[in-house]
């Protein structure tokens, strides 16, 4: 992108339908996978069959200079390729959609082709993404909007069709799902050519959420995004260990977004008098955002640490809002993060001690096509966010984030997002 201005995605979800639906299609399992039963998170009185596999598929694209990673889906008969945004900050799952398209933007492949399989409006998975107290105009269809933070929306119906997943145990698995047909997108801010997008909330039609309702994977979604480009994304508990991570319950107020609740800002290992902060894990933005005033404090840290030092703010990068220049051009965050101290953010939410997520400076700070560091962490406020603290892509590279909807937590450690586990047993 040279040095074009870069805003990150913000998949920030506000969902609205006009009909609702979903439903449809019996699960295709392999009958010769070993089952076990165990009681469900939500309601103890059920008791449902899930497989002891997971899914891991491999990640693509960069924080910079491409600005979004994605990942490769096979959707459909006969299956076809889709590279989908996996954002963990909205739920719904669609592709642009040929129904015919409306408005679309350029993809990498054909538009999707919608079969007649429709979601009815009173299906429960239409239901989720509507506002109590709806009426069906159309009974047999489930058409929704959705409406992201950077401007962006999509307008279509729903439907289901079959995802081609190969599970770590080596089982080929073809559940039945429902996803968005997309036949009116309107390009944000932070537009990406992509086919969709991948909804991995909290919500009933996240694919993580229907995956674990069909009895394919515990309900549990992760990513480790590599620094150097690439990654991979994991439906289900078997690819780490529980043991080595450090977990913090997810805030139950919040029940649409993954948050870890109120954390504090630590700079340089030090309290800094910001506490109070509604933190969001959001794999749809390419950034981190903090709210203004949260903003203000960790640039005046950030400003007061770089006094003395060969660095100097420069006004002719408009990659990102705040760069600074060297003596010479920089070649890679090796050359510059010495300058640089390593913030966290700190949660405390009754657990035996506070959960750190720290973040070093190749996790907030990039090298521009023009040789300038500029600070990848943004004043979330001025970008619509209001009060909300975003830990976006650029400051979850090179750990693994889990999102354990079983245990209502979330859980992060260092890791090596090179080389995606089990890797013999996945599409690539």
């Amino acid at each position: 992108m040279g040095g074009g201005k870069i805003v990150g995605i913000l998949i920030f979800v506000v969902v609205v339908v006009s009909a609702a639906g979903g439903g449809g299609g019996e699960n295709h399992q392999q009958q010769q996978q070993k089952w076990w039963k165990w009681m469900s998170s939500t309601s103890a009185a059920v008791v449902n069959p899930v497989v002891s596999s997971s899914i891991v598929l491999p990640l693509y694209g960069n924080v910079y200079p491409l600005g979004y990673y994605y990942v490769q889906l096979n959707i459909g008969q006969p299956s076809r390729p889709f590279f989908l945004d996996p954002d963990t900050g909205s739920d719904l799952t669609w592709l642009q959609c040929d129904a015919p398209c409306v408005r679309c933007t350029t993809a990498p492949h054909p538009f999707y082709k919608p079969n007649n399989d429709l979601v009815p409006c009173k299906d429960p998975l239409c239901a989720s993404l509507h506002p109590a107290g709806y009426k069906c105009e159309s009974p047999e269809q489930c058409d929704y909007q959705v409406d992201y933070a950077d401007g962006g929306s999509s307008l279509g119906v729903l439907l289901n069709d079959v995802f081609h997943f190969n599970m770590t145990s080596g089982a080929r698995m073809i559940p039945r799902l429902s996803l968005g047909c997309g036949y009116d997108q309107l390009p944000g801010q932070s537009y990406h050519p992509l086919d969709g997008v991948l909804g991995l909330g909290r919500g009933k039609t996240s694919i993580v959420s229907q995956l674990h309702s069909k009895g394919v994977v515990q309900n549990v979604v992760g990513h480790c995004l590599s620094g150097r480009g690439g990654g991979f994304l994991f439906f289900g508990d078997e690819v780490y260990d529980s043991s080595r991570i450090v977990w913090t319950p997810m805030a139950h107020d919040r029940m649409k977004h993954y948050s870890a609740g109120s954390g504090e800002l630590i700079f340089g290992g030090k309290g800094t008098g910001l506490k109070n902060l509604f933190v969001v894990f959001d794999s749809g933005s390419s950034f981190s955002y903090l709210n203004a005033h949260t903003y203000e404090g960790f640039i005046s840290l950030l400003k007061k640490e770089l006094n003395g030092k060969p660095l100097r703010e420069t006004k002719d990068d408009y990659t990102l809002p705040l760069c600074w220049k060297g003596r010479r051009p920089f070649k890679t965050i090796n050359d510059v993060k010495k300058y640089f101290k390593q913030f966290a953010l700190s949660f405390g939410n009754g657990w035996k001690s506070k959960a750190h997520f720290e973040i070093p400076p190749e996790s907030y700070l990039i090298i521009s096509s023009k040789g300038s560091v500029c600070l990848g962490v943004l004043n979330g406020t001025e970008a619509g966010l209001q009060n909300v603290n975003l830990i976006g892509d650029i400051s979850m590279q090179d750990k693994m984030v889990i999102y354990d909807n079983e245990k209502q937590a979330i859980g992060w450690t260092s890791a090596n997002c090179d080389r995606p586990p089990k890797s013999s047993n996945m599409i690539m």
